[in-house]
Formats: structure tokens, C-alpha cells, sequence
């Protein structure tokens, strides 16, 4: 595995700020960096995947970050799984709370166990600390202003009518 290629995962319904600074941060920390939308059956997402990784792709570009970053999907299988292929040994996660850490900390164990690779947890920004995509989702399902928490293309896509999907 080569720790120079990490791994950022994440379902991205829809993309936050707070996901945008992780990404952002971890792309100066690794020479390539994989963007990796997951289907997360747990979850019963707002957006199609295939309109997540285009509002990724785009907030991506618009601030600027396109040169080593490779947005992309996996739904079959595990994570590790898409590590091996794509030949990276680090998983980025970024955390917001303590239940953040309880939560990912067994996963991380297990997928150095399953296949080396080991996760780095990024602390947010502050002023992105609270916000999750849920958060954004139950205010633009309700027609409130997300702007301030989702990059313009996505808080652009969320105010055509698209959050009565």
C-alpha cells in the first residue's frame, strides 16, 4: 500500500462545508487523494449517487483543489476493498465529537487488520464542527437557507427544488 494515496469516504447527502475543509486539508497531506462516495445502507439517502458525485466534482473545482483529488463511488463490498485497488494505505476521517471517535475507532482497527490500512482522524474547522449533512438535509427539506453550510453549487442545487427529492 502506498500512504502517499489516502482515501477520503463518506455518503456526501449532500456535501457540507465541513466536508470540503477535510477534503481541502487532506489533499495537502497526500499526493493523491480519492474522494470516495459510499452507499451507506444504514442511511436512507436524500440524493442519487451519481448527483452527489457531481456536486462533489463541482465544489471541488470551484474552490480550486482538482489537481490530485479523484472523485469517485463504491457500493459493492468493502472499503479496504476499494484501498487495495486503488493502491492507498490511508483512510481520512474526519470527526466532529467523542461519538464521532466511538464510532469510527473499531472500523479503523479492523480495516488496518483487514488489509494495513490505517485511518487518520482530521479535527474540523470550528466554524464546521456542529454541521452534518442530516442537519442539512432536515433544514432544506423545511426550506431553510443552508448556504452557509454546503458549498454555493450544492446550496445552488439544494434551492432550485431539488431537496423535494
Amino acid at each position: 500500500m502506498n500512504s502517499r494515496i489516502a482515501v477520503v469516504p463518506g455518503s456526501f447527502d449532500p456535501p457540507t462545508l465541513g466536508h470540503l475543509d477535510v477534503i481541502t486539508r487532506a489533499a495537502e497531506l497526500y499526493d493523491e487523494l480519492h474522494v470516495l462516495v459510499v452507499h451507506n445502507p444504514e442511511k436512507h439517502a436524500m440524493l442519487p449517487i451519481a448527483q452527489r458525485l457531481s456536486l462533489l466534482e463541482q465544489s471541488i473545482r470551484d474552490a480550486g483543489l482538482a489537481g490530485n483529488i479523484v472523485v469517485a463511488s463504491w457500493s459493492m463490498g468493502l472499503l479496504v476493498d476499494y484501498c487495495v485497488e486503488v493502491n492507498a494505505g490511508v483512510l481520512v476521517k474526519g470527526i466532529r465529537s467523542q461519538v464521532d471517535v466511538a464510532y469510527e475507532t473499531p472500523m479503523a482497527i479492523v480495516n488496518r487488520g483487514l488489509a494495513g490500512v490505517e485511518t487518520v482522524f482530521l479535527l474540523p474547522d470550528p466554524a464546521h464542527a456542529l454541521v452534518s449533512s442530516s442537519l442539512v438535509r432536515q433544514v432544506a427539506g423545511l426550506g431553510g437557507d443552508v448556504s452557509a453550510y454546503v458549498p454555493p453549487a450544492v446550496a445552488a442545487f439544494l434551492d432550485t427544488g431539488a431537496r423535494d427529492l
